[in-house]
């Protein structure tokens, strides 16, 4: 008797240590930023062009007519990830991004993480956001990046069914140095740890002071450098072109 009451403790342990084993990986590979369950996923591009594209989250706000005004400066294109929610609410700053030659994808409609959620609340978050895309008048392709690049099951799985390729990042500074860095500490943990085929996220839409500054050493430093920036969607076609 007490050997089966043993051993039932034992068998409980390991299933025990078995589900948080499988929780924790879980939760690994649902922020991971190059591998997901369904479809495609591209968090950077292998070319030996020194090619990179510079990418921004959320919005628009009240900052994206001066995010617009330091990118025409530099003669840069970038790419915005933008939210339903905000374009709905900004359309004509939103119709500006698309004017100005800069590519948007697709950030969801309201922000949400979008785990632990059904197969048809991907398909609306992300149908309604591309038709307002389309409405204010963005014709390239429609990319998609996960908020908080939470994905898991059913989001993946959509996207694989939609034939929509999710974008990550391999550069992203404030991750690691937070939204308070200082415009030198986020423009130089860019410049070194960029590489050919990277895509940058920063986040201007929101406390944009410091990263506006950040954006302008990034850019002036890398293209002295040598490096050409690009949409996401030109740099996808080297990607596509080395698969």
């Amino acid at each position: 008797m007490k050997k089966s009451k043993k051993k039932i403790v034992i068998t409980c342990c390991f299933v025990f240590i078995f589900i948080i084993s499988l929780l924790v990986s879980l939760f690994q590979i649902s922020k991971s930023r190059d591998f997901q369950f369904f479809g495609k996923l591209v968090k950077s591009t292998e070319t030996n062009e020194k090619k990179i594209a510079l990418t921004f989250d959320d919005g628009p706000t009240e900052n994206t007519q001066e995010i617009l005004k330091v990118l025409n400066v530099l003669d840069v294109k970038a790419t915005f990830f933008l939210c339903g929610i905000g374009i709905e609410a900004r359309k004509e700053d939103a119709a500006a991004i698309a004017s100005n030659g800069h590519g948007i994808g697709n950030h969801s409609y309201s922000h949400k993480r979008m785990i632990g959620v059904s197969y048809n609340f991907c398909k609306e978050e992300i149908e309604k956001t591309n038709r307002l895309i389309r409405e204010v008048g963005y014709k390239g392709e429609i990319y998609f990046r996960p908020p908080y690049f939470k994905k898991l099951f059913m989001l993946p799985l959509y996207l694989q069914n939609s034939n929509i390729t999710a974008v990550t990042c391999d550069v992203e500074p404030e991750t690691y140095l937070g939204y308070n860095a200082s415009p030198n500490e986020l423009a130089n943990n860019v410049i070194d740890n960029i590489k050919s085929g990277s895509i940058i996220l920063l986040h201007p839409m929101y406390k944009a002071e410091n990263t506006l500054i950040a954006i302008e050493k990034i850019v002036m430093t890398l293209k002295e450098k040598g490096y050409t920036f690009c949409t996401v969607e030109e740099l996808l076609k080297l990607y596509d072109k080395n698969q």
